[in-house]
C-alpha cells in the first residue's frame, strides 16, 4: 500500500508540473498574440504608432486613438490606460490630443487621461501606477455632487528625459522641463524647472542642477562610473561575484 500511495502521489505531482507548464505556455502565447504594435494593431487605429513600439497584454481601458500618436520605440506596460477625449465616438478635430514621443515607458497600471492636450517628450520614464492627466474635478458649486460639476481642463506638457517615479500624480496644467525627476508618490502642479527632482504633496523642488555648482544640495552618493568601452556582460557579472577583485581584463 505504502508503494501504491507513493506512485499515486508521484503521478499527481508530475500532471500538476505539466498542468503548470502548459499554463505559462499558454499565457505567454496569450500576452504575445495580444500585444499591439505598428503591424499588428488589432482594433486599435492609433493616429501614429512609432516602429518597435510596443502595447502588452492585457492593456488597460483606451479610446479616442485616432487622436492618440506614439512614437518610435515606445514601452506600455499591461493594464496601462491611454484616452483622449471625455468618452469614446467623439470628434476631436484634426490636431493629437495625446502625445508620446520616441522611447517613453509607460509603467503596468498606469494612466494618461487626456481631455486635452497631453504631452510627453522623448525617452520619459514612468514607473507603475503613474497617474497623468489635464483634467480635475471642480468643486465651486457647495449644492451639486462634485461628480456632476463639469470638470476643468487644462494642458499637460512633460519634457524629455524626465523620470517619474511610482504612483506619482501629474495634474492638469503641469508643464515639467528637461530631465525632470519626480520622486514615488509626489503630486505636480505648476511649473518644474530643467534638471530639477520634485518630491512631495504638493510636489517640491528638492534638489536642483546649477551650472557651476553642480547638484544643490549636493548628491549624497558618488556619481556612477561609466563602464568601460568593450567590456562583455559576463566580465561585468564575474566583477559582481563576492571575492572578485581583478578588472575586466582579468589583470
Amino acid at each position: 500500500m505504502p508503494k501504491n500511495r507513493n506512485t499515486f502521489s508521484s503521478l499527481a505531482a508530475w500532471r500538476r508540473r505539466a498542468l503548470s507548464r502548459a499554463v505559462h505556455r499558454g499565457w505567454r502565447w496569450v500576452q504575445e498574440s495580444g500585444a499591439v504594435t505598428a503591424e499588428h494593431p488589432g482594433r486599435l487605429r492609433f493616429g501614429r504608432i512609432g516602429a518597435g513600439t510596443r502595447l502588452a497584454f492585457p492593456q488597460g481601458t483606451v479610446f479616442g486613438e485616432p487622436w492618440i500618436e506614439l512614437g518610435a520605440h515606445c514601452v506600455i506596460g499591461e493594464q496601462v490606460t491611454l484616452t483622449a477625449g471625455l468618452m469614446p465616438d467623439l470628434d476631436l478635430g484634426s490636431e493629437p490630443i495625446l502625445t508620446l514621443g520616441d522611447g517613453v515607458v509607460l509603467g503596468r497600471g498606469s494612466h494618461v487621461v487626456a481631455d486635452t492636450t497631453v504631452t510627453i517628450g522623448s525617452d520619459t520614464y514612468c514607473g507603475p501606477y503613474v497617474y497623468i492627466t489635464s483634467t480635475n474635478h471642480s468643486y465651486d458649486d457647495p449644492h451639486e455632487p462634485v461628480g456632476r460639476q463639469w470638470p476643468r481642463m487644462e494642458p499637460v506638457a512633460i519634457g524629455p528625459g524626465c523620470w517619474i517615479g511610482t504612483g506619482a500624480v501629474i495634474l492638469p496644467g503641469a508643464t515639467l522641463g528637461r530631465n525632470v525627476v519626480v520622486a514615488a508618490g509626489a503630486v505636480v502642479r505648476g511649473e518644474v524647472p530643467d534638471h530639477a527632482v520634485v518630491a512631495g504633496a504638493p510636489a517640491r523642488v528638492v534638489r536642483s542642477w546649477d551650472p557651476e555648482k553642480g547638484w544643490q544640495p549636493p548628491l549624497r552618493t558618488p556619481a556612477p562610473v561609466p563602464i568601460p568601452s568593450g567590456v562583455t556582460p559576463e566580465q561585468l557579472l564575474a566583477l559582481a561575484e563576492p571575492g572578485e577583485t581583478s578588472g575586466p581584463s582579468g589583470d
